[in-house]
């Protein structure tokens, strides 16, 4: 600022530290009432793209994009950055996506892709190379100043990013990782136990401290490789660290030294018989190269079955190796995740929720080329441990770490054990020669363990704990993967979530190919439609029921009942309907939308204007059709602002609301009470 001196002088600059961060930017909006999205540039190979890091909540008249460079490094200093006005930013926009050469049906200014001649030549009126008409918010480009103005007002209130639309000629979406039904060769199955130390701090009562971990590495072909191995201490997270570093190194020389094809003579007869690709399950055609695909962990009898050559390329073993936890997310990645990035060389991928809080991480082992993919057991199976593990029959994992133990005390290993977590708050605790008090129910049980395992110490007991809940979840775990093989042939071991594992299965199952929208307009249509489930006390809070059944009846009124209705299941409602899947194209041909059947071979997403007449607010207000997501600051007192938007069923006329064509078919068949006017 003190470059520019004039300026400190007009703009109001209170609060606002220097130099300018991000963060302040919506204060400096706030004092000077003007508004400002701020870009960046990210380079990729030798180019760059201009990206979006900050875009301004309510665009005001006094409007201005700016362009956040960076310089080079100093060798003095740290990075510095500096703010650029940018004056035209379809103009900067064109000089960054003309760079390569245009095709048949593609635009040589914006490189999109297009199906058809006729579509390029409508696109290349409103192209971004060629129009002054482009969102500073999402950088797509527009024809007029009357289609941007009709863009703008739902990318401000839906959109917070760049749009990035996939290319025409990869617009269909369909199964494509075959890879996945190769079941992990490999999986590592952990868990970790902590000291509970009480801090005097009100505010933080206790922290955790881990003081013990154990991991089971489980071989899928060969279970005479799979061993169990624990360590209690101090640092034990750093202890965990390098074990996993020596496992990448011995798993690397296993996928660095394949075993040659050995088939028998009936399996080749088997391989010139086939007439189908085991891995796309497509027909061979004549002019397709069809091969042998083995297995190249195992040395005998190691042929799967006739391949494409294409497809046995690619079907190959994943050098990524899931470490699996139950309630990663939610305990285990903040105390692991520490050292594992900082002992083990290589790069970390992280799949957040929040700062804190991961779905997963991929740890990358530069020397070995192995990955560690770090999953929740728990996002596939929500459950505790302890129930999931009552619905086994077989314990393989468990029975293979006692192979003689007799059945009375195996069976005590079956159920997740006692832990004395809150008794337990320092290292000292681990040397004691008795098992503490416990609530009555569970201190028997926890008991016979002790015993029957012969443990001397606490730090016995604990051992013994851990390790009974890692062959648990591997057991429990191992089902799990078994039966997906069985009934989808797909290993979840290879996702992160069950969510992506059943999006996978349903691609797999059903063969249906599914077209990507690739009109940014078409995609904010839709994602304006989408509104949350409404969850609302309705207009009567308190009401009271009149009938025979209760004490204080009243003959001389009407009889009345409270009945409470639940709705269950209606997500998977909704899925099981009709659902779209391609052909997705605007349409402004009058349609009558009140005579389209739920189960027509054509569907349609509508825009419409909502009528609600005041005859009708009585006998809809407990219950108003078709809410909008709004923000209650606009209805309120301005005493009492509120920033968030809500879903809320209101009795106001609506207008531009986006519905499905069999909602607006099912308003207007309300024959037998009025409805909105559509």
């Amino acid at each position: 600022m003190s470059s520019y001196p004039h300026y400190s002088s007009i703009l109001k600059l209170k609060g606002i530290q220097w130099p300018m961060t991000i963060k302040q930017i919506p204060n400096f909006e706030k004092q000077n009432n003007m508004s400002i999205n701020a870009y960046i540039l990210k380079k990729e190979k030798k180019n760059y793209t201009t990206l979006p890091t900050f875009l301004t909540k309510n665009k005001k008249d006094k409007h201005v994009n700016l362009l956040l460079v960076q310089d080079k490094y100093d060798e003095q200093g740290p990075i510095r950055y500096h703010y650029v006005w940018i004056k035209n930013i379809s103009r900067l926009l064109s000089k960054q996506l003309s760079k390569r050469d245009g095709t048949k049906y593609f635009c040589d200014a914006c490189l999109h892709y297009f199906r058809s001649q006729e579509k390029l030549n409508v696109h290349k009126t409103c192209c971004i190379g060629r129009s002054d008409f482009v969102c500073d918010r999402c950088l797509q480009p527009y024809a007029s100043s009357k289609q941007l103005e009709a863009h703008t007002n739902d990318c401000e209130r839906i959109n917070e990013t760049a749009i990035k639309m996939p290319e025409e000629t990869r617009r269909m979406l369909r199964f494509k990782n075959f890879r996945n039904k190769i079941k992990a060769p490999f999986a590592v199955y952990a868990d970790l136990e902590s000291a509970l130390k009480r801090t005097g701090d009100p505010k933080k009562h206790q922290e955790h401290i881990p003081v013990a971990v154990g991991y089971l590495f489980k071989c899928s072909y060969d279970n005479t490789i799979s061993f169990y191995k624990s360590y209690r201490g101090k640092d034990c997270m750093k202890w965990f660290a390098d074990e996993l570093n020596q496992l990448a190194e011995k798993v690397s020389t296993v996928f660095m030294c394949p075993y040659d094809i050995n088939m028998t003579s009936q399996q080749e007869s088997d391989f010139h018989a086939t007439t189908h690709c085991h891995i796309c399950e497509q027909r061979f055609s004549l002019d397709d190269k069809k091969v042998r695909d083995h297995n190249h962990l195992t040395p005998h009898h190691n042929y799967r079955c006739a391949a494409h050559e294409g497809c046995n390329i690619n079907y190959k073993d994943a050098h990524t190796i899931p470490v699996v936890f139950h309630n990663l997310s939610g305990y285990d990645a903040h105390f692991i995740i520490n050292d594992i990035a900082t002992h083990i060389k290589g790069p970390i991928d992280l799949l957040p929720i929040t700062k804190e809080k991961y779905i997963s991480f991929t740890k990358h082992i530069n020397d070995a080329q192995i990955k560690f993919r770090f999953i929740d057991s728990f996002r596939f199976m929500a459950s505790s441990l302890d129930k999931l593990s009552s619905y086994l029959t077989e314990y393989p994992n468990l029975r293979s770490q006692y192979t003689s133990l007799p059945e009375e005390n195996f069976h005590l290993l079956t159920k997740k054990g006692i832990m004395p977590y809150d008794y337990i708050d320092s290292f000292t605790k681990f040397a004691e020669t008795s098992l503490k008090p416990c609530p009555r129910r569970h201190y028997r049980r926890a008991q016979g363990i002790w015993s029957s395992f012969s443990c001397s110490t606490l730090g016995d007991y604990v051992d013994l704990y851990m390790k009974t809940d890692i062959l648990l979840l591997a057991d429990v775990f191992e089902q799990f993967r078994s039966s997906c093989l069985k009934t989808y042939q797909l290993d979840p071991a290879h996702y992160f979530t069950l969510p992506g594992f059943t999006w996978d299965a349903m691609l797999k199952h059903t063969k249906q190919e599914l077209e990507l929208l690739t009109d940014p307009d078409m995609f904010l249509f839709v994602e304006r439609g989408i509104r949350g489930g409404l969850s609302q006390v309705c207009s009567k809070r308190r009401v009271h029921a009149n009938n025979k059944y209760m004490v204080y009846y009243d003959a001389s009124k009407p009889d009345s009942y409270l009945m409470y209705f639940d709705v269950n299941n209606q997500y998977g409602w909704a899925m099981s309907q009709f659902l779209p899947y391609g052909g997705f194209e605007w349409v402004d041909a009058n349609i009558d939308v009140l005579s389209i059947p739920d189960d027509a071979s054509e569907g349609y997403f509508l825009e419409v204007d909502l009528a609600y007449p005041q005859h009708i607010h009585d006998s809809h207000k407990d219950l108003p059709f078709c809410p909008q997501s709004l923000n209650p600051k606009t209805m309120l007192p301005p005493k009492r602002p509120r920033e968030q938007t809500k879903l809320m069923a209101t009795l106001h006329d609506k207008e531009r609301y986006d519905l499905e064509a069999s909602a607006s078919s099912r308003i207007g068949a309300q024959k037998h009470s009025p409805s909105p006017e559509i």
